[in-house]
């Protein structure tokens, strides 16, 4: 008792210093989480020899539900960033698709994200990035996160989530299980094993990969529309997969807006569907660019422009001193 009330004083008065480092602590190995993703994937190779074309589109009818209508639309862009308010119908079913994509229950998810998004490409990032492409990808996966593991925490950080019933009932984990096990017998019963493979175990392996590459890729490959302070960049081919998530770049300079997109021709199959749902008004209080990320984006794409013209100014005075040609020809 008394070793018990020393330990909990030493928590309560440590310094600054040391709270601040809590985060570098060494966390310990999610061994469950490790061993349902080696087994998930080993039983989705089984997809490949059971293939049907009835079990095929299964597996695209559920990864655009789970995938594009489930985490970019709802866990994402609605719950974790309210960057819109949807009619109850539209988020409790989104939400029920988000659940079924696996990727934690809808609470855990929006408090990941968030957390994310706090710390983006540091140390309080769960996927931080500078750690390395495969750490972001999944490799921050098989660690305990304090932020996720301790209760409290992730109460206090998703309160909304909490406030709503459905949301609270859909963020209990055997719920969420039973979600999955629900739809795998559905499938099993109306259309066999190859149903089964397609629309839940490769679909699922899908929905992870291209989920994970928001964390890994467009904070390596791709460009920038903004300044920002992390590793975010726009990686076209993610925003292909990821029905517009792949604008990351945009997404973090703007976190709270619904577009990912910004210029006209990056496509943001997600942000559709909110604009057609806005004018159905099953979607309301879309938030969209300010005027600030408009006079942003010009004055740097200003700042481009004109150091491309130093850039071609220099390259002709260099080639003009080399004799490679007159840096003015005369006309005829």
């Amino acid at each position: 008792m008394q070793d018990n009330m020393i330990s909990m004083y030493q928590k309560a008065h440590r310094s600054p210093r040391h709270q601040e480092n809590d985060h570098l602590k060494k966390p310990a190995t999610d061994w469950f989480t490790i061993i349902w993703m080696v087994s998930i994937h080993v039983i989705a190779l089984f997809a490949f020899w059971n293939f049907t074309w009835s079990g095929f589109l299964w597996f695209l009818g559920l990864y655009f539900a789970t995938g594009c209508l489930g985490i970019t639309f709802c866990f994402h862009r609605l719950l974790s960033h309210r960057s819109f308010k949807a009619h109850p119908i539209v988020e409790g079913f989104t939400a029920l698709m988000g659940t079924l994509a696996l990727q934690g229950t809808v609470q855990e998810w929006v408090c990941h994200h968030r957390i994310h998004h706090q710390g983006s490409d540091t140390p309080r990032d769960p996927h931080n990035a500078r750690r390395g492409f495969w750490y972001s990808h999944w490799g921050w996966l098989f660690i305990q996160h304090d932020a996720i593991s301790n209760r409290e925490k992730m109460n206090k950080n998703t309160r909304d989530i909490l406030a709503n019933p459905w949301l609270r009932f859909l963020s209990r984990n055997d719920v969420m299980i039973a979600c999955q096990v629900l739809l795998g017998f559905a499938l099993l019963f109306t259309g066999g094993v190859s149903w089964v493979l397609w629309g839940i175990f490769l679909r699922l392996v899908a929905v992870y990969h291209t989920t994970w590459l928001v964390n890994s890729a467009t904070h390596k490959w791709g460009y920038r529309n903004f300044e920002s302070n992390d590793l975010a960049v726009n990686t076209w081919w993610v925003a292909i997969l990821t029905w517009g998530e792949g604008w990351h770049n945009n997404h973090h300079r703007f976190a709270n807006v619904c577009p990912a997109r910004y210029r006209w021709w990056e496509v943001d199959v997600t942000y559709g569907i909110v604009c057609i749902l806005e004018s159905l008004g099953l979607v309301t209080d879309v938030r969209r660019y300010p005027q600030e990320a408009h006079d942003e984006f010009n004055r740097l794409k200003a700042i481009k422009n004109a150091a491309r013209v130093d850039d071609d100014e220099e390259h002709d005075r260099t080639r003009h001193v080399s004799g490679q040609e007159p840096l003015y020809k005369p006309s005829n």
